[in-house]
């Protein structure tokens, strides 16, 4: 029995005038192709090429390649523009941000006392900054420090330990949904009302810092902390003078 030889491809592509037709369409793209890139100012000269040029559209339409490009650049100028506007608002928050922390800061260094340090505390968080619920908490003030505490809340290290251990011993920012006992310790009477806070441990276990809200995605554990932990640091400092005093 004669065996008959194998076809090659190309033979088949050959006989068949349609699949011949789009193998010289897409050797004759590519070419084209190469061409343009080796040649970029091709269109310089040539630009009324340009608005024979279709391309397609998502509704099912063409519009010219200058029209397209058009289109492109009116696109990309929005979004600069509104890039741009952000960044204007960014730098404004910034700004007033600034303003409201030096105001902050230079009161507190007037304070006498925790209790006048307090009330310059609270008020500016409220008014200046929005927050809703702040709180102090001092751990084992000395005795003699109680009668000018004023708003402080106070409280043992053991109570602490026991209450918010856990944010304690993580030493760092904490943002979010809190638990009832960590809420109910750091804003007592108002706990019921703070659906999410930002903590902020005082360093060499002086106690803690808490601001709250009754926004539950306020205070989102992804949120910045890094002006809350600034505060946290100028008090810091300054609550030691004024407990020895």
């Amino acid at each position: 029995m004669e065996q008959k030889d194998a076809k090659h491809p190309l033979d088949e592509i050959a006989s068949d005038p349609h699949k011949e037709a789009q193998r010289n369409e897409k050797l004759l793209a590519r070419q084209v192709a190469r061409y343009l890139m080796q040649n970029p100012e091709f269109f310089v000269e040539r630009m009324d090429l340009l608005e024979t040029i279709k391309l397609p559209r998502e509704n099912g339409k063409t519009v010219s390649l200058m029209t397209h490009q058009t289109n492109l650049l009116r696109e990309r100028n929005i979004e600069m523009r509104q890039r741009l506007d952000q960044l204007l608002h960014n730098a404004r928050e910034n700004d007033q941000l600034f303003f409201n922390s030096r105001r902050l800061i230079l009161a507190l260094l007037e304070a006498q006392n925790v209790g006048k340090a307090a009330e310059v505390l609270y008020a500016n968080f409220s008014t200046d900054f929005n927050v809703e619920f702040t709180t102090l908490t001092l751990f084992d003030p000395p005795p003699g420090t109680r009668s000018s505490l004023g708003q402080v809340q106070t409280s043992s290290s053991a109570s602490a330990q026991t209450a918010i251990g856990g944010i304690l011993r993580n030493g760092r920012p904490v943002c979010g949904v809190l638990r009832p006992v960590e809420r109910e310790y750091l804003f007592a009477g108002q706990g019921q009302q703070v659906a999410s806070a930002a903590v902020v441990p005082l360093g060499s276990q002086l106690g803690v810092l808490a601001a709250g809200s009754s926004d539950p995605q306020y205070y989102r554990s992804s949120l910045g902390t890094l002006f809350l932990s600034y505060i946290a640091e100028v008090l810091e400092r300054l609550l030691p003078k004024w407990l020895e005093r």
